[in-house]
């Protein structure tokens, strides 16, 4: 039951005076609000009016000082949140092709450039349909740049239009108010969703979007993103060093013939070569994404990793027998990881490794013919390559992630802005964009309509007429996410998710290197683990942020130095009102310094 309080301590209360740093912040707030101008304009009127002046003059020089940090920091924060201020978005009745429209689209192509190409042709095309829309193409190497980048514009009201990010980012994006534009109700309009009738160019209908994929990109019951590409995890394969080793390469692989297999290769000669390759490095298996080989065995596993709703469900007796398993292997020398070793395909290339896993997104660099190579000819070891699923624990009911970029909208407060950017959105879905950029990598396109266009299907028939576009490994890795769709699984996207699959990685990676630094693994050892990973990604606060209110989180080193230099020029700016202050105070005094100011009292206004 709530106590009362008693009648003294309601007087006690009622006779404390206010804090006038405070009151005259609040005077401040008022002031800027009657100008309706922005912060950085509004505050110079603000402190000249006569309410805010009296108060100042009740302050002494001290608490002057402390009323400017109280200012800054009041202003920095502004400044992180000044995306609050945009409201809701609703789609316009009509889309206004009398006026010009100009957005920015980021997007990662690596160095490929061919994909460069893809976007600017797309662009091109796009802008054909809609003459009076101009987009901006700017291009990353790396998502988690561009995931820093959209952290700071959006710190500074400044985020891109249209954005090629994971679904993971995007629910980080959304922590703030309305900053990301939810797209079911856009797809569903009639006019200007999905194959909407005056939509000016020959989209797919929203039912052509597959269904599994759609599902990363949901948070919180919302449609945040349109997925772009997806890719899933497969296994490459030296046959010839399976076949060296008296193995044959099964339809599907099951952990227990990796291990077994990877077991065997370790053996050495008596001058400390491997017996397998002659060269004095053999990493049987290794795993480019320890993130998916951990998310990957729990599903496998019928284990938890987390739920929709963001709670943690990682650390448990199932992810323990598995870490103290990959230990044993480690110890032997059968497992390393990318994080510990380098790329999976240098070893697979070089005849040091016979199995790799990748992405198919990765399949232009595996194999001894592959068209993108990252070490000399000469170190190329020739090979025949197979591809197969991800290894299984039940093999008839195979599980594996799929994943992948996914195109996201920003908010901004016209909406026929935000309109402009959703047409352009739905081009990136058409069939000629899509089998274009499954064609660099080993994509697949997002939509029946495209996969189903006789164009895809002749590429997928070509497979193996060339190296470049037609390279066999790179469309027989597309043909394993093509053929088990079904079978594929989306990890929940959540404000906090991105900290949970690192966390999930580093339990593989770490374990790796306490074998490596002769520790032993055993459950004392993966409990101090499970603590290290709660403690470093903060897996002990509410990982849900389902309800978009989170935090952002750290803010890039860009953002801070930019709050900070505001910070710096808020503190000149208030240091010098304070010398002013004082100054007429001890020259004139309070009347003359009022006498002399062009303010004008109206009812209480001050203009």
């Amino acid at each position: 039951m709530k106590r009362q309080k008693s009648a003294d301590c309601r007087k006690r209360e009622e006779r404390k005076p206010s804090f006038p740093f405070l009151t005259v912040w609040k005077e401040v707030q008022k002031a800027v609000d009657k100008t309706g101008m922005k912060m950085e304009s509004g505050y110079k009127k603000a402190v000249e009016s006569h309410v805010v002046k009296r108060r100042i003059r009740k302050c002494s020089l001290k608490k002057g000082f402390v009323l400017a940090g109280i200012l800054v920091v009041s202003l920095g924060l502004c400044a992180c949140h000044g995306k609050g201020s945009t409201g809701e978005f609703q789609v316009p009745e009509s889309f206004d092709t009398s006026r010009n429209y100009e957005i920015t689209f980021w997007a990662k192509n690596d160095t490929n450039k061919t994909q460069t190409e893809i976007y600017k042709k797309a662009i091109t095309d796009f802008e054909k349909c809609y003459p009076n829309i101009t987009v901006n193409l700017k291009l990353y190497t790396d998502y988690g740049k561009i995931y820093n980048d959209v952290i700071t514009n959006i710190a500074t009201d400044t985020p891109p239009n249209v954005c090629i990010t994971y679904p993971d980012h995007v629910a980080t994006y959304n922590s703030g108010q309305n900053t990301v534009v939810p797209l079911d109700v856009l797809m569903e309009d009639p006019a200007y969703g999905l194959g909407g009738e005056m939509v000016a160019f020959d989209a797919p209908k929203k039912d052509q979007l597959t269904e599994k994929f759609l599902e990363e990109c949901m948070l919180n019951g919302q449609t945040m993103a349109l997925p772009f590409m997806r890719s899933t995890e497969v296994c490459y394969i030296n046959q010839d060093l399976v076949e060296a080793l008296g193995y044959e390469v099964p339809d599907v692989l099951t952990w227990d013939y990796i291990w077994e297999v990877s077991e065997a290769a370790t053996k050495k000669n008596e001058d400390g070569t491997y017996a397998l390759n002659g060269q004095e490095v053999m990493i049987p298996f290794i795993d480019k994404s320890t993130d998916n080989m951990m998310i990957e065995m729990l599903k496998q596993k019928n284990a938890g990793y987390s739920d929709e709703n963001g709670d943690i469900l990682l650390f448990n007796d199932t992810t323990t027998a598995l870490l103290m398993e990959i230990a044993g292997h480690v110890k032997t020398g059968a497992f390393s990881t990318f994080k510990i070793s380098s790329y999976p395909a240098n070893f697979l290339n070089a005849g040091q490794c016979v199995f790799a896993i990748d992405s198919t997104a990765g399949a232009t660099w595996m194999g001894s013919e592959a068209p993108l190579l990252d070490i000399s000819e000469e170190n190329i070891v020739p090979f025949q390559t197979q591809v197969r699923m991800i290894p299984q624990f039940d093999p008839e009911h195979p599980r594996m992630i799929s994943q992948g970029p996914s195109i996201c909208i920003f908010n901004k407060k016209d909406s026929q802005e935000v309109l402009a950017s959703w047409l352009f959105a739905q081009f990136l879905l058409t069939d000629e964009v899509q089998t274009a950029y499954a064609k660099t990598e080993g994509y697949i396109p997002v939509t029946s309509k495209a996969r189903e266009s006789a164009e895809y299907q002749d590429y997928l028939s070509r497979a193996g007429e060339d190296n470049e576009e037609h390279y066999e490994v790179k469309i027989e890795a597309a043909k394993i996410l093509l053929e088990h769709t079904e079978d594929s699984f989306v990890t929940p996207a959540f404000n906090g998710s991105t900290a949970l699959r690192n966390a999930a990685g580093d339990l593989i990676e770490e374990t790796a290197k306490g074998v490596r630094r002769k520790k032993e693994v055993n459950e004392d050892f993966i409990s101090q683990l499970y603590e290290d990973m709660t403690s470093l990604y903060h897996l002990d606060e509410k990982a849900g942020a389902l309800s978009g209110k989170q935090d952002l989180g750290p803010l890039p080193h860009t953002a801070v130095a930019l709050l900070a230099g505001l910070g710096a020029v808020w503190a000149g700016i208030l240091l010098y009102v304070l010398y002013e202050f004082v100054r007429r105070k001890k020259g004139s005094g309070f009347k003359h310094y009022y006498t002399h100011q062009n303010l004008t009292r109206n009812n209480g206004n001050f203009q």
